[in-house]
């Protein structure tokens, strides 16, 4: 079986779609389809975020969305590591570390000064996969958020 990671298009949405509403599920969010089809419409419509899209044998088997900021204190442009998954067929296959590897690569090949991510505190399977990459847990800062 052949794996190959590539940046998504618009093109892609009906395949993008069913893997971005199952990622959505995961994390408790109701069944919906075309409200997922459609706010990856727009992140490709507004060019807001960057896509790879993991392909098993043609089939898509995963995918990772970054989004860019930008860091003042290194007045540089960085990543958000905002999205990852992988369908429960395609898992523990190496999928998730070949999208990890191929973020870094396309976020350095523009320029960027780093990647970041988060991860629920008792994923420990997905800590030790980022750690195993070279990613490293901030111990300095707290991260806090506002809902509105």
């Amino acid at each position: 079986m052949t794996l190959s990671i590539r940046l998504a298009h618009v093109h892609d949405l009906d395949a993008l779609a069913p893997l971005f509403d199952a990622y959505r599920q995961f994390y408790g969010q109701a069944p919906d389809l075309s409200r997922a089809r459609a706010f990856l419409a727009e992140r490709f419509a507004h060019h807001e975020s960057l896509i790879l899209l993991a392909e098993r044998d043609g089939a898509a088997v995963g995918f990772t969305q970054l989004y860019p900021l930008f860091s003042s204190v290194r007045t540089a442009r960085v990543y958000l590591l905002n999205d990852l998954f992988v369908a429960a067929s395609a898992r523990r296959a190496g999928v998730a570390r070949a999208l990890l590897t191929a973020a870094a690569e396309h976020a350095r090949a523009l320029g960027a000064a780093g990647l970041s991510l988060s991860t629920a505190l008792d994923n420990a399977p997905a800590q030790a996969l980022y750690e195993s990459l070279g990613w490293v847990r901030d111990r300095q800062f707290c991260e806090y958020s506002l809902a509105l």
